[in-house]
Parts: structure tokens; sequence; C-alpha cells
């Protein structure tokens, strides 16, 4: 399963440490952004995921590798590709990237739970459809 869905971020002043240099913690917001995208592309919106089916996607395990650090005004490129997928969860592998230069890589399992009791539950049909036909 290895189509990538690229999406553009830039490293804004509030992003960084004194040094100019990405806090290690923002890159993970810059891959949930990627995610959050990634879904929308398939044409899902996680609000509505929430408001209509009652799931919600946590982030379950992350298990990322620094590489090189970012700085202050670049653009960067966070990529999302489907890794495995089962029934209540989903595996993607993600990467950051400063032209062909891999600043970050990570794996994150991510659980579909129920939206108020937050135990697992199956992912939407529509989705697992959705992601299937693509991969």
């Amino acid at each position: 399963m290895n189509v990538r869905f690229h999406w553009p971020v830039r490293v804004y002043w509030e992003d960084t440490d004194a040094g100019g240099v990405v806090y290690y913690a923002n890159y993970l917001k810059f891959m949930e952004r990627a995610r959050s995208e990634w879904l929308r592309a398939f044409g899902f919106e996680q609000d509505v995921l929430r408001d209509e089916s009652g799931v919600v996607f946590v982030v379950r395990r992350v298990e990322i590798d620094y590489l090189s650090p970012a700085r202050f005004n670049e653009q960067l490129d966070v990529s999302v590709s489907l890794h495995e997928m089962g029934r209540a969860s989903l595996s993607v592998k993600q990467e950051l990237m400063r032209g062909a230069t891999c600043l970050a890589r990570a794996e994150v399992m991510l659980a579909c739970v129920d939206a108020v009791r937050f135990k697992p539950v199956k992912i939407p049909e529509p989705l697992l459809q959705a992601l299937a036909q693509a991969t």
C-alpha cells in the first residue's frame, strides 16, 4: 500500500524554538494536519464522521525518527501513505521532507473509537471502501 498523499507546510516563527529550529512536538502537529487533509481528500471530514457516524480517530501509537532539523520559513512536504488497515484501526507511514532531504519519518497507529465512550469500533464502511480502492 504505497499511494502517497502530500501536503505542503510552511514553518512559521511560532513553530520554532529561540534558535529558529522547529520544536520537536511540532513535527507531530504537521503530520496531524497532513492526516486530516488526507482524509479530506477521500471526501471525509472528521467532524462529519463524529456527528454522523459517531466515530473519531485517535492516535494510539507513534514511532518517529527525527533525522534533520527544519528551520524557520522553510517550505516542507508532509506525506501520508496507508500502511495497514484493520477493522477498527489504521496504520500510516509519514515523512516530512525538505526537497529531497527527509527530516522526520513516522509510523502512526490510529484507532477508530466511539465518539462518546472512546471504545474501539469498526471503521465506517464507506471510508474502508474508499481507502481500499485508493491503494
